[in-house]
């Protein structure tokens, strides 16, 4: 990073966020993404989400300032000292996950997913659903509300909520967990290789209809979904030293409430 790097600051449509937006331009300039050293992205974990998709192709890293509600991916807000901040952040690569979904009308979806690519039930009905990993059938039939694979930075996310795994970064493994599974009763799910293929093929889906969702992205209606790490995308995000990604995600699992 150069001495005064070149910033793009982005934010949510937040009060709080705008009005920070204003200060740090003030102080520090204003750059187009694709002409900038770095990305600030100001708001909340949704937003910083928003931004790797709009953003993350360009290939520069992202500092996160918490202006929202969740921020397990942002740093404290502070306008004061951030070129010093920015020179000592520590990098977090994170690789996304590459869905493609297939739908009733056979049309063909693609998405990115930082956080994790989730299936649910779009009705009353329960998902009827079978799970094949590297085109190898490991479950004949998941009766339950959905599914997902998570990231080992969305771990904590939609997948924990799901009483999934917290998953260390640098461990190359993903996490298939089920949500509110009905058959198999006791099915908890698997912690995976990262580069495992994950199939799932939807039972019924005229009476049985699912969609697909990465990150925020939803495709109603599919009958099948395949989902791999990306093997050419990455994204940089950057963190405090005090208060890396690593460190929280440690925290997480030590926290109640």
């Amino acid at each position: 990073m150069t001495a005064t790097p070149r910033i793009a600051f982005l934010a949510s449509t937040a009060e709080e966020a705008q009005r920070a937006l204003a200060e740090l331009t003030a102080r520090h300039g204003q750059h187009e993404p694709a002409d900038a050293d770095i990305i600030v992205a100001l708001g909340g974990d949704g937003f910083m989400l928003s931004t790797l998709h709009r953003h993350g192709s360009l290939g520069r890293p992202v500092y996160g300032m918490k202006l929202g509600t969740v921020g397990f991916l942002m740093n404290h807000h502070g306008g004061d000292g951030l070129l010093g901040r920015l020179h000592a952040a520590e990098p977090a690569v994170l690789r996304p996950l590459e869905m493609v979904a297939q739908t009733e009308s056979g049309a063909t979806v693609g998405s990115l997913a930082y956080n994790e690519v989730s299936l649910l039930r779009q009705t009353r009905q329960a998902a009827h659903l079978r799970i094949d990993l590297n085109g190898e059938t490991r479950l004949d039939e998941l009766i339950c509300d959905g599914v997902l694979v998570a990231t080992s930075a969305g771990s904590t996310a939609y997948n924990f909520s799901a009483h999934g795994p917290i998953l260390p970064l640098g461990a190359n493994v993903i996490a298939l967990t089920p949500i509110a599974a009905f058959r198999p009763r006791r099915w908890r799910g698997a912690v995976l290789k990262a580069d495992t293929e994950v199939r799932f093929r939807v039972l019924d889906p005229y009476k049985r209809p699912v969609s697909a969702t990465a990150d925020s992205h939803e495709v109603r209606d599919v009958v099948e979904v395949t989902i791999r790490e990306s093997h050419d995308r990455t994204v940089t995000l950057l963190f405090d030293p005090e208060h890396n990604l690593e460190e929280r995600m440690l925290a997480e699992q030590f926290t109640s409430g």
